[in-house]
């Protein structure tokens, strides 16, 4: 998918493993993002709906998303952001290409609740962390994407313990 390039630079919010819950301080640290990716185990169409009034969203299927709403989602996504493509799938062991020989740029995954942000073979790799309910002690994050033409950067953000 290639998305209207509105402005540079582009504020991509990520979004993880909610499980059923959006939290409201993470939603409006996502408020002014251009899109937002959501990268599976969602549990909840309703949190896509609120996740769409703040910015366009590509949302992929996780092994938790079932039902006739998550039937509609894809497991694996791509999207283009200025000279950018990124690569979205919800456990990263699943995927089947060599992202750099496609010319992808960044890869989002979730599944493993643990943000994270690696570069491998020029290839950024990003999960967010799970933005839902605890689980065991991993926190609780999300992510951000910043896209300026062919240049990206990425980092993940952790909310206080509370």
């Amino acid at each position: 998918m290639n998305l209207p390039v509105r402005q540079s630079p582009l504020r991509v919010g990520l979004i993880s493993d909610t499980h059923g819950l959006l939290r409201p301080e993470v939603e409006a640290l996502l408020r002014g993002s251009d899109f937002i990716i959501h990268a599976g185990d969602i549990c909840d169409p309703a949190i896509l709906e609120a996740l769409a009034a703040i910015a366009p969203v590509t949302a992929v299927r996780g092994n938790c998303d079932q039902g006739p709403w998550a039937g509609r989602l894809r497991e694996t996504e791509r999207l283009r952001l200025g000279d950018v493509l990124i690569y979205v799938i919800h456990d990263l062991a699943r995927m089947d290409l060599e992202p750099g020989a496609r010319g992808i740029r960044v890869v989002v995954s979730g599944h493993s609740h643990q943000p994270s942000v690696q570069e491998r073979g020029g290839v950024l790799f990003v999960n967010p962390g799970s933005a839902g309910p605890r689980r065991f002690k991993l926190p609780i994050a999300f992510g951000e994407l910043t896209v300026a033409g062919g240049r990206v950067s990425a980092r993940t953000l952790e909310l206080a313990p509370g």
